[in-house]
Formats: structure tokens, sequence, C-alpha cells
């Protein structure tokens, strides 16, 4: 999870240097839920727990609760994969010929 965690950081960080602004809160948001969410099992992994650790656990799952849905807003469906690859399939045989 950490890796993942530094993949999506690594990825989202330079788009939020020059974001259009549109963009930005969107970004913003993302980046947000990613660190929420990271936190969040870095410290469910402690062996024990102690009420501190349950308390921050609970501050890094209620930010990624309250931004999970730009991911949901980005999600394309599987009819929407096959119709781009049925568009793609019928341009290559266009250029084909």
């Amino acid at each position: 999870m950490r890796n993942l965690g530094r993949c999506i950081s690594a990825i989202l960080a330079p788009a939020l240097q020059n974001p259009y602004c549109s963009q930005y809160q969107d970004l913003k948001s993302a980046l947000k839920c990613v660190s929420a969410l990271v936190d969040f099992t870095l410290m469910a992994q402690y062996c024990s727990q102690t009420p501190d650790r349950l308390s921050y656990m609970e501050s890094y799952v209620q930010p990624f609760h309250r931004t999970k849905d730009i991911f949901l807003e980005f999600c394309t469906l599987k009819a929407t994969h096959a119709q781009a690859d049925h568009l793609d399939w019928e341009l290559r045989e266009l250029m084909a010929d």
C-alpha cells in the first residue's frame, strides 16, 4: 500500500503544479483521498491498536469517505470501454483502406 501511495502521489503531485482552473479542485480532492487512504492503511498495520491510534485512524478514514466520490466521477463502465474499442477498430479499418 505504501508503494501504491507513492506512485499515485508521484503522478498527482506534478499534475497539481500547473493544472487548468477546472482541474485544480478535482486533483486536490484526489490527492487528499489517496493520502488519507495510505495513512489509514499504514496505521492499520500495527500489531496492536491503542485508543490514540484508533483516533488517528478515524481521523484518516473520514477525509477518505468525504473525497472518494472523485474517483467515481471519472470511472468508466465496461460498455464505454467496449464502445471505445469498437470505434477504434472502425477507425483502424478506415485508415487501412
